[in-house]
């Protein structure tokens, strides 16, 4: 365990939760509407199934029928079946061709491509989690609020101008008495790399970084050989190739830890895998620490700063 000593030098880097952010207006029920029932979408579904204070009342779907969308609430290649020990599927079922029943909750089905024929006021979702990724840009995300009634949007993926707000980095700042209608949680290696360059460059200063990101496949990418308006190493069957690509999670580091700007960069590789990404940092520290110190530090963040952000 790191020594107290780190522990005080670090509450400035990571401030600790404080009983307001644990104590989400425990009573209250967040109801949530997703556009977007793909890989994201479908795990914050099943996430919310065991959140008290969470619950999802509507979404916007392209499957081909309301069974599907059960079945595959049911069952996912990427994330594993729903849990039985808690939900069992007579809890899940259709109640006409555009609601479901989810543990005695309605939920309210549509399946409309355009964002500004929807109507999130039906169901009573007033936060709405973005996870086409197709609507990543304010203008975009800002029609669910102001064409389709909700009150506040979630990008899941980076965005090139909404506000990027990352647990364990930036949340201090978000503005709570004029808190933006349309933000970014940036992306999975985001989440995974700017925790520790925080700390990293917090306790011993960062000269230089450069990163490899690898990135699970995704819907956008070939079965087989074909084409891509990108360019032609995109257009490569998913399956068999480890693909190189740009990497947004330098720049949307950037966007989180502005202090890094000019530090760091990096490349992407796209590798057949259904889920999971991974990181690789190279950096070079202001001032010598050893693994020891690095580990030691690092753990103390772990025990007492950011709980749910760091892993084991």
């Amino acid at each position: 365990m790191a020594p107290a000593s780190i522990h005080d030098e670090l509450y400035d880097l990571v401030p600790p939760p404080t009983s307001e952010t644990n104590n989400l207006t425990s009573l209250e029920i967040i109801k949530i509407g997703i556009n977007g029932w793909g890989r994201i979408g479908r795990i914050v579904f099943k996430n919310s199934l065991f959140r008290k204070n969470i619950r999802v009342v509507a979404i916007n779907h392209t499957c081909a029928s309301i069974d599907d969308i059960i079945h595959q609430i049911l069952f996912d290649s990427t994330h594993g079946p729903l849990s039985r020990s808690t939900i069992s599927p007579g809890d899940i079922f259709a109640v006409d061709a555009v609601s479901l029943s989810v543990c005695g909750h309605l939920v309210h089905l549509t399946s409309q491509r355009d964002p500004k024929l929807l109507n999130w006021n039906t169901s009573g979702a007033e936060y709405v989690i973005e996870s086409t990724g197709k609507f990543t840009t304010t203008s975009l995300a800002q029609q669910h609020i102001d064409h389709a009634g909700a009150k506040r949007v979630l990008i899941s993926a980076p965005s090139k101008d909404a506000a990027t707000f990352v647990c364990g980095v930036n949340t201090g700042e978000y503005p709570l008495k004029s808190p933006p209608t349309v933000v970014s949680c940036a992306s999975c290696t985001t989440n995974c790399l700017a925790p520790l360059v925080k700390v990293l460059n917090g306790k011993y200063g960062i000269v230089q970084g450069l990163m490899t990101t690898v990135y699970a496949s995704t819907r956008s990418q070939q079965v087989l050989d074909g084409y891509s308006k990108r360019d032609r190493r995109a257009g490569r069957a998913v399956l068999g190739n480890v693909i190189p690509t740009t990497a947004g999670t330098a720049k949307a580091v950037l966007k989180v830890l502005p202090e890094l700007t000019g530090k760091l960069t990096g490349i992407s590789l796209r590798v057949p895998t259904n889920n999971v990404s991974l990181v690789d940092l190279t950096i070079s520290l202001e001032r010598d620490a050893s693994l020891q110190e690095i580990l030691s530090t690092l753990k103390g963040v772990i025990l007492r700063y950011t709980k749910g952000c760091f892993g084991s």
